[in-house]
């Protein structure tokens, strides 16, 4: 009992209190997120501390003393400690007693509620519930899914005027505690006035401010937070925000889905090798288009020769305005799309795209070749499950069409040569930005450019330098033959 108390202290949301007087007679433990605070109150505080109240002999009076109908006597820990954690408080007569008495004060309708279902990183299979701006709600539906005292909290409260509530949460055992001591640092040495959102603390306690890639991963999915906690790392909760920031975290990181995991893993890395494709193709079409059209002309095959310059006979302008005049009509569309309320949002972007499309190529402003190049860079920009990494792969466009037009091919080797230089010199969190690819981990790329079969992804990331290496053991079941004798 003492050492389950010792783990549940280490989290801010566990509370000790007496019901009485009496230096060490009727304890009373619980997880504050967990529990109804009124039922509290009404049923339990109210009864022990009225005046009419008499000292307990016996641990199994309490059933005839408290007005609920669901409470347990035992003294087998694994029992307590399971109840404890489902929201049950613990009533011990004497401080160091192991016979206890477990009160059922859950609070089963937390967070489920119809309006924090995720809306920007939505999946088909797999739980739908997101975070929501109360944070103890979002620690309550946290400890639903991850259910051991090893999950730790500590809260800080940041802001010279807003005095923001954040909370830090990691699990014992597993994470390394350098992790949990330099963002326990980071938030510490801020100086600011007021505090909105999880956003600002990502911007301010990132590794690097001077790069447009997202170095800790946001996430408004309870599964994605709980499986990064359950891998070693930590995440940071901020009052008022609907996010949680997590970290550290690798480049490939973003373009994991968390219905990766609920698909057969055959279809779930093909799906995953489709998405890093998709930014490659994002990143890279319309530079190459322009140093092609404009340098390279011998490499494009012959009968592609002629269709390209048949869609381009009418068109005034060099390939880099043709491309920055149809990048920036598409970037105005989703900016528009995302600003107005979302039908219209929806009509803006289809009807608008359509028209605006179609009259750029009859006015002879573009070709019908450099649009379906650009509408599919767009749609491909869109495959990142993490909104953040698609507003890098947007901004990462518009310089490599600089180097194209100036420099041709060799302008777009230098822009992916500085590209590839900046990641390799990124840290998150003090770890590698670019690991498993820089330092070299091959024992990690099970799960980085393919999900593979859950009987290999039994550890986990070598990097993180866990202080639990296993997450699970697998189970190797024989195969059963059939015998058709019988």
């Amino acid at each position: 009992m003492d050492q389950l108390f010792a783990k549940a202290k280490k989290s801010h949301d566990f509370q000790q209190l007496p019901l009485t007087n009496e230096a060490g007679y009727l304890i009373l433990s619980y997880y504050s997120t967990l529990v109804v605070h009124l039922k509290l109150e009404q049923k339990v505080l109210c009864v022990f501390r009225e005046p009419s109240f008499d000292s307990l002999k016996n641990i199994d009076d309490v059933k005839k003393i408290i007005p609920i109908e669901d409470i347990v006597i035992t003294d087998n820990i694994e029992v307590i400690q399971s109840k404890l954690l489902k929201g049950y408080a613990i009533l011990q007569m004497r401080e160091n007693d192991h016979k206890c008495a477990l009160i059922n004060l859950a609070d089963l309708n937390a967070g489920m509620r119809d309006q924090n279902n995720v809306e920007n990183e939505y999946s088909v299979i797999g739980p739908r519930i997101g975070f929501v701006e109360n944070i103890v709600t979002n620690i309550n539906l946290l400890r639903q899914n991850i259910n051991t005292p090893d999950l730790i909290f500590k809260d800080l409260h940041i802001g010279s005027f807003s005095h923001t509530k954040v909370v830090i949460a990691y699990i014992d055992g597993v994470t390394n505690e350098q992790y949990v001591q330099t963002v326990t640092q980071r938030l510490q040495d801020i100086d600011f006035d007021v505090v909105f959102d999880s956003s600002q603390l990502h911007q301010i306690i990132e590794d690097n401010s001077l790069t447009p890639f997202p170095l800790l991963l946001s996430t408004e999915r309870i599964d994605r937070a709980a499986f990064a906690l359950i891998n070693g790392q930590v995440a940071v909760f901020c009052h008022g925000s609907s996010y949680a920031i997590t970290g550290p975290s690798t480049l490939l990181d973003f373009f994991v889905s968390p219905e990766d995991y609920y698909l057969p893993w055959l279809v779930a890395s093909f799906f995953r090798l489709i998405r890093i494709f998709s930014v490659l193709f994002s990143t890279f079409a319309s530079s190459i288009y322009i140093a092609i059209l404009t340098y390279h002309y011998e490499m494009i095959p012959r009968i592609l020769l002629s269709t390209l310059s048949f869609s381009r006979h009418n068109v005034p302008f060099p390939p880099v305005l043709e491309v920055l005049f149809l990048e920036f009509t598409i970037e105005l569309l989703r900016e528009a799309g995302a600003r107005l309320p979302t039908k219209i949002g929806q009509t803006l972007g289809i009807v608008g795209g359509i028209v605006i499309g179609q009259a750029s190529v009859e006015a002879a402003l573009t070709s019908n070749v450099l649009l379906i190049i650009v509408a599919l860079s767009a749609l491909a920009s869109f495959t990142t499950p993490i909104y953040k990494m698609s507003n890098t792969i947007r901004f990462l466009r518009f310089p490599l069409i600089v180097f194209a037009a100036l420099w041709g091919g060799l302008g777009i080797v230098l822009g992916i040569s500085f590209i590839l230089v900046h990641l390799t010199r990124l840290e998150s969190l003090g770890s590698p930005y670019t690991v498993p690819l820089y330092p070299f981990r091959h024992k990690d790329f099970a799960d980085s450019f393919i999900r593979a079969s859950y009987s290999v992804t039994s550890k986990r990331p070598s990097y993180l330098r866990t202080k639990s290496l296993w997450r699970y053991h697998p189970y190797t079941e024989k195969k059963k033959k059939n015998d058709f004798d019988e």
